[in-house]
């Protein structure tokens, strides 16, 4: 065990070194932030100062080399429009989108399961065949569009719900959430709506899939004949036995809501690190724009070494390949 972990965190160090040079370099070669945050009017002698400044007169080898050594050191260099540690504005916007994306995948788990197990089990009654319908569009409905309709619903028409902001915080551990408050609940409902609705499809097919392939299987005769109650047949043998592609699938798209949430916080306003980066872009601030997609990475690489290890929880095969 020690060992697969111990390679597994050099493949991680690996992947991580690779992106530093695509996302760098990607980056770098696109579009002059000087462009956009000097002013027209200025000389050709305010414009050099300004290259300087922001040490775009290095060569971009060079720019790569200053970059990986401050980052080796947790510093992923300064915002060219805040003049403050890229890393610190990112941290700043974070726990908004965390809690954004860690609800969505609740919900996507609360309500996509429980709703697969029934359609897995009943598929040829209405309600089974009404949840796969609905389900289909949960994966075809635009984003964008759906957050727009919920917004007029429910917090136009009905005024149920507000349509825009964050709403207060209280702190915790240091850190301003918004789901300790009543308000900041209600400010978070229809975003995490909005950004479930594709993963509970996902979610729900998958668990529907997993339900119908298992049922036919022997270890679930055998089970039934010994008497044992369908319903612990059900939620202990065959739940189970499909939780791994579950697992698989959340845990990827755990990391996936946090780097695409852009278009619900753009549509809600709400001041997490989608938004961030959208303003990052127009203003071409590349310290900030690489540090984002730096912490996605590492996001993306964490995760899928949790995924691992949750596998070898669930599957005891698993464990067995990993002790060998």
């Amino acid at each position: 065990m020690t060992t697969w972990m111990l390679r597994r965190l050099i493949q991680a160090a690996f992947v991580m070194l690779v992106m530093t040079v695509i996302v760098f370099i990607g980056v770098n070669v696109i579009g002059d932030p000087v462009e956009i945050l000097i002013s027209p009017e200025a000389d050709q002698a305010e414009r050099a100062r300004a290259v300087a400044a922001l040490g775009l007169d290095k060569p971009l080898w060079e720019q790569y080399w200053r970059f990986l050594s401050g980052a080796l050191q947790g510093d992923l260099g300064r915002s060219f429009v805040f003049n403050e540690p890229a890393l610190k504005l990112i941290a700043q916007r974070m726990p908004a989108t965390l809690e954004l994306a860690i609800t969505a995948v609740l919900l996507s788990v609360i309500l996509g399961i429980p709703l697969g197990l029934y359609a897995g089990l009943r598929p040829n009654s209405i309600g089974g065949r009404a949840i796969m319908g609905a389900s289909i569009l949960g994966f075809s409905l635009p984003t964008f569009w759906v957050g727009l309709m919920l917004i007029m619903v429910f917090a136009v028409q009905l005024g149920w719900l507000p349509s825009t902001g964050r709403g207060p915080t209280r702190e915790l551990f240091g850190v301003q959430w918004s789901f300790l408050t009543w308000d900041g609940l209600r400010h978070m409902a229809m975003p995490a709506l909005n950004l479930a609705l594709g993963n509970i499809a996902l979610v729900l097919r998958l668990t529907r899939a997993g339900v119908r392939e298992n049922l036919p299987m022997d270890y679930v005769k055998f089970a039934r004949a010994k008497g044992i109650s369908p319903n612990r047949v059900v939620f202990v043998h065959v739940l189970k036995n499909i939780l791994i592609p579950i697992v698989t699938v959340v845990g990827l798209e755990i990391g996936g809501l946090i780097a695409f949430a852009v278009v619900t916080e753009s549509v809600f306003a709400w001041p997490g690190m989608g938004k961030l980066i959208i303003d990052s872009i127009n203003v071409l601030d590349r310290p900030v724009i690489v540090a984002y997609l730096m912490m996605i990475v590492l996001l993306f690489v964490v995760i899928n070494l949790i995924v691992d290890l949750l596998y070898t929880v669930l599957d005891p095969r698993v464990r067995l390949e990993t002790k060998e």
